[in-house]
């Protein structure tokens, strides 16, 4: 009878994991079997390097919104990482108890509110400030990269945190038995230890930022044309699908799902590149 239900149970997984295989080769194949006769038709030059997008010219040029892509996901970077990687190291090797219980539900209630609750503080609080602060409108790449930037701090210190639990105390235990101090130890011993974890965090909080459209669409300005700079508006992929998609038809349509596929291949070059980088520092 025992041997029936684990033969039954295993048949449960395995259904379970094919189904999620299935999902990922349909939705593949979607996109691919969509986006890549279209690319095709408009060239993929024209399409990938056109900086106009101009539907009702049938021009279709996706330069500004993958540069957009790109700028705000930077920014994004370059706010949230070193706060989330500092957050992280901080909690789990720095902070006091008492503390902990405060610090460790804010981060998860973080992760929990919705991406249009964000947008709206970023459309309240943020586009005025960046306004009233450094000019322009305030819609504009540089409230879309903070507004991000604070997006993606609970995956970062999320998953960091966690790898960085994960290192053997022996690791910490024998830098302070070489006359090392709290602080070098943990920088210099317990953090590179952590590495593979905290690039990990990295790669999932670029994929969050990459991916983001509702807080994006409401702060970033939206204008479909070359990046002018940090106070002006700026469109992404994401945004540039959601915004038209409702009302696209024929080949403008077909270029929204074609914009999809280069979104896609841009999140699995992402996760290819952290599977190398994670062999990488595994054979180190």
């Amino acid at each position: 009878m025992e041997n029936k239900k684990e033969e039954i149970m295993q048949l449960v997984f395995l259904a379970a994991a094919c189904a999620s295989i299935a999902l990922v080769a349909m939705i593949c194949i979607f996109l691919f079997g969509s986006g890549l006769p279209t690319i095709a038709q408009l060239g993929v030059s024209d399409f990938l390097l056109g900086t106009k997008w101009r539907p009702n010219n049938d021009i279709y040029g996706i330069l500004p919104m993958i540069l957009g892509s790109i700028y705000v996901t930077l920014g994004a970077i370059l706010t949230g990482v070193p706060i989330g990687i500092l957050t992280a190291i901080f909690m789990a090797r720095f902070c006091p108890a008492a503390a902990y219980k405060a610090l460790k539900p804010a981060v998860e209630l973080l992760a929990g509110i919705p991406s249009v609750i964000y947008g709206f503080f970023g459309l309240v609080v943020l586009v005025p400030f960046i306004r009233e602060t450094f000019g322009g409108t305030g819609s504009s790449m540089l409230t879309a990269s903070l507004l991000l930037g604070m997006m993606i701090l609970p995956t970062l210190i999320s998953v960091a945190e966690a790898a960085l639990r994960a290192v053997p105390d022996s690791y910490y235990e024998g830098a302070l038995a070489l006359g090392a101090g709290h602080v070098r130890s943990v920088f210099f011993t317990v953090v590179p230890a952590a590495k593979s974890g905290i690039m990990a965090a990295v790669i999932l909080g670029i994929g969050r930022a990459i991916g983001e459209t509702m807080a994006v669409i409401m702060v970033a300005g939206n204008q479909a044309r070359m990046p002018q700079g940090l106070l002006e508006g700026v469109r992404t992929m994401t945004t540039n699908i959601v915004i038209e998609m409702g009302y696209a038809a024929d080949l403008h349509r077909d270029a929204l799902i074609a914009t999809a596929v280069v979104l896609f291949v841009f999140i699995l070059v992402i996760n290819l590149t952290f599977s190398y980088l994670k062999g990488k520092v595994v054979q180190q």
